[in-house]
C-alpha cells in the first residue's frame, strides 16, 4: 500500500583561503543549480534521489485523518493497526499512523467542511459525502474511485432492549405504544438517526401499503406516536448507546446493527438483547479521500491505499468479526450466524435520492420536525 521525505544538512567549511574558498562555493552553486534546471528537482528532491541511488534513504513518517462516524471507532482502530502493519511490509521506509476523529456523522461532514484537515472521511451517508463534493474538497468521481461505489460495507437498523426484553418488543410497531420509552440520536447531527428514522417510516410505508409522496396519513400517524415516545435526543449513536445501556433511559435504543452487538457483548453484556424488526434499511457507508487536502500535502498516495485496503480480504473478515456485512459475500455468508438474512429496503428506492430525501425530512420545518412532539 504506499510515501517519502528527507532533510539535508550542510557541514561546516574548514578554515581556509577566503578566495579559494568563495570560489569553490559559487563553483559548487552553479553546477547544482544547472543540475536544478537540467533535472527540474528542488535541492531536496535531488538529495533524495542520491540517497535512494546510495541505499542510504531515511524514513519517513507519514500521519493520516481519518474522520468517521459516531459508531464506527472500534472497526477502525482495529484495522489501522492492521494496515499500518501491511503498509510498512510494502514500504519498509515509510510508517504511517493514522489519527481518528469520531462523532455524528453529519456533524463530523461539517467539520470536514468548515477547515477540519481530514485526509479521508469514512461516513455512513451519501449526503454527507455530497457536501464535501460542493465545497471541492472531495473528488465529483469519488465512488468511482473504489469498488462497489466506494461502499466497503453496510449495516442494518435493529431494535436494542432490556435483557429478557421485559416489554415484549418484536418490531417497529411496538415503539408506538403507548408505555414504550425510546431512545435515539438526534437526526439533525447524526446519520445513524436519520436511518432509524427512516427505517420506522419505511416500515410503516410497507405495514400500511402506503406511498412517502402521496399523504400518507397512517405512517405519519404511527412515526408521531413513536416520536412522541422519544426520552432523549443525543447527538450521535454512540452516545445514544451510553444513555441506554450506562444512564438507564429508555426501553429500547434504536442502532445499528454493529452498535447493538458490540453493545451486547461489551458495553452490557448481559444487561441487553436484541431483536431484528421484520423489515429494516439498508446503511451504505462510504468513503473517500479528500484530495483537497492530501494533494498538498502530498499524501494521496497513501491515504488511496489505506481506503484501498478496506476491501482486502482481512479488512473484510474483520468487518464481519465487528457485527459489520462486509461487500465480500462470501465472507458475509460465512457469518450469517451473527448476521442473519433479513428483508431490508434501499432508502433511495423508497424516497427518493439523497438531496431529496434531505429535503424532505430533515431540512427545518421537514416531516421530521412536523411529526416530532414532546411526550
Amino acid at each position: 500500500m504506499q510515501k517519502k521525505f528527507k532533510q539535508i544538512s550542510i557541514a561546516s567549511i574548514p578554515s581556509i583561503n577566503y578566495k579559494q574558498t568563495t570560489a569553490r562555493v559559487l563553483a559548487t552553486s552553479g553546477m547544482l543549480a544547472a543540475a536544478i534546471m537540467m533535472t527540474g528537482c528542488s535541492p531536496t528532491e535531488a538529495t533524495q534521489d542520491d540517497a535512494a541511488n546510495n541505499g542510504s534513504v531515511e524514513t519517513q513518517d507519514i500521519d493520516l485523518l481519518n474522520v468517521s462516524y459516531d459508531v464506527s471507532r472500534d472497526f477502525y482502530k482495529d484495522y489501522n493497526t492492521l494496515f499500518s502493519t501491511d503498509y510498512q511490509k510494502s514500504h519498509p521506509n515509510s510508517k504511517i499512523n493514522i489519527n481518528q476523529s469520531h462523532g455524528g456523522s453529519s456533524k463530523q461532514a461539517l467539520s470536514v467542511a468548515n477547515g477540519l484537515q481530514a485526509d479521508v472521511v469514512t461516513f455512513n451517508q451519501e449526503s454527507d459525502m455530497n457536501l464535501l463534493v460542493e465545497k471541492g474538497l472531495v473528488a465529483t468521481e469519488w465512488q468511482q474511485a473504489l469498488p462497489n461505489n466506494a461502499v466497503p460495507y453496510t449495516s442494518t437498523m435493529v431494535l436494542l432492549v432490556r435483557a429478557g426484553n421485559p416489554k415484549n418488543i418484536k418490531d417497529w410497531s411496538d415503539l408506538a405504544r403507548n408505555d414504550i420509552d425510546v431512545v435515539i440520536p438526534n437526526p439533525k447531527t447524526s446519520g445513524t438517526a436519520r436511518y432509524a428514522f427512516l427505517g420506522a417510516y419505511g416500515y410503516g410505508l410497507h405495514q400500511f401499503k402506503e406511498n412517502s409522496n402521496e399523504s400518507p396519513v397512517k405512517t405519519n400517524d404511527f412515526i408521531k406516536k413513536l416520536l412522541a415516545n422519544v426520552v432523549t435526543y443525543d447527538n450521535g449513536a454512540r452516545a445514544a448507546t451510553t444513555s441506554f445501556t450506562q444512564r438507564g433511559l429508555g426501553d429500547v435504543l434504536i442502532t445499528t446493527e454493529n452498535e447493538a452487538h458490540l453493545a451486547a457483548q461489551q458495553f452490557a453484556k448481559g444487561k441487553v438483547d436484541i431483536v431484528y424488526p421484520s423489515y429494516s434499511i439498508v446503511i451504505a457507508n462510504p468513503v473517500a479521500v479528500v484530495t483537497a487536502v492530501t494533494e498538498k500535502s502530498g499524501k494521496t498516495e497513501a491515504a488511496s491505499a489505506y481506503l484501498k485496503g478496506l476491501w482486502d480480504k482481512p479488512a473484510q473478515e474483520l468487518m464481519a468479526k465487528m457485527y459489520m456485512r462486509p461487500s465480500d459475500e462470501q465472507i458475509l455468508a460465512a457469518h450469517k450466524d451473527t448476521l442473519p438474512d433479513i428483508e431490508t429496503f434501499e432508502p433511495v428506492a423508497v424516497f427518493g435520492s439523497w438531496a431529496e430525501i434531505m429535503d424532505a425530512f430533515f431540512v427545518d420545518g421537514g416531516r421530521f420536525d412536523q411529526l416530532a412532539s414532546t411526550k
